[in-house]
């Protein structure tokens, strides 16, 4: 195995794990990240599977008692069972549209320019909805109704599109919808498990017959690099979203989107999948 492999798995692994669960899209970053450093193609795909697993586990880690409790509860506690429906409905709008425009957006949106534009688009829409007065009707992730997982559904397939952020897309969604900024950040977190292990088993089948036992070194890595930096950004995340807004985030946003099209244009970096 070679260093470079190794230090590119680490890297990426890390940028994965402290990218998903912020609102800035940890698709993009890969994508540009890996764009930067060589690490494209179809390994590339592979690996990416793995490190977004290790990412979902430490979700799992950080709240395996309320995953214990929803799934053994799930057929005597009303609000255990109203819990694993609600992820359900949630899912449900991602991976029809999923299915029906993956190739679309993959063969158009996966590269350098419309993932620095969404990134821009993102940040205003995260900016806008800050200036909003919200009225929360839920306090918390338990008091959510089915209506209120469908809407926060809708607004994850926007995610869809690379450089929106899946978190992004649904912790906004979810405070424009009335629910608090930390029933919706929790709600985003928990979401993710469902969603990320069926694209993560999806791509999996699909690309299988790539996986190779010389490539084990790597992939454990990143996957290593993404499960430590994922619950570190997580615990951050919760006491951050007590007592801050995410503006900071959409600054964040709007800096690197212009970095990456400035770049394009300019013939600085010359963005392979732009």
């Amino acid at each position: 195995m070679a260093e470079a492999s190794l230090v590119h798995a680490l890297v990426l692994g890390i940028v994965e794990g402290l990218t998903e669960f912020l609102p800035i899209s940890s698709t993009g970053h890969l994508i540009l990240t890996g764009d930067l450093i060589g690490f494209d193609g179809p390994k590339a795909k592979v690996f990416e599977i793995v490190i977004q697993t290790g990412a979902i586990l430490a979700i799992v880690w950080e709240y395996r008692r309320r995953f214990v409790h929803a799934l053994g509860g799930f057929r005597s506690d009303p609000a255990a069972r109203r819990f694993v429906f609600n992820l359900a409905i949630a899912f449900t709008p991602a991976a029809v549209l999923g299915l029906a425009f993956e190739h679309a957006i993959k063969a158009h949106l996966f590269k350098a320019v419309p993932v620095a534009i969404a990134f821009v688009v993102g940040a205003l829409v995260i900016l806008w909805a800050e200036r909003r007065n919200h009225c929360v009707r839920v306090e918390r992730v338990d008091d959510m109704t089915w209506k209120d997982a469908l809407k926060v559904g809708f607004a994850q397939a926007f995610a869809l599109i690379p450089g929106t952020s899946r978190s992004g897309a649904t912790i906004i969604g979810g405070m424009l919808f009335g629910l608090s900024r930390q029933a919706a950040t929790e709600f985003s977190f928990f979401l993710a498990v469902p969603t990320l292990l069926a694209a993560g088993g999806y791509d999996f089948i699909k690309h299988r017959a790539l996986f190779s036992s010389a490539d084990l070194g790597m992939l454990a890595v990143g996957f290593g690099a993404a499960f430590v930096a994922a619950i570190v950004c997580v615990r951050w995340l919760i006491r951050y979203v007590a007592t801050h807004d995410f503006k900071p985030f959409a600054w964040y946003r709007i800096a690197f989107g212009v970095v990456v099209l400035a770049t394009a244009y300019g013939g600085v970096v010359n963005w392979s999948a732009g």
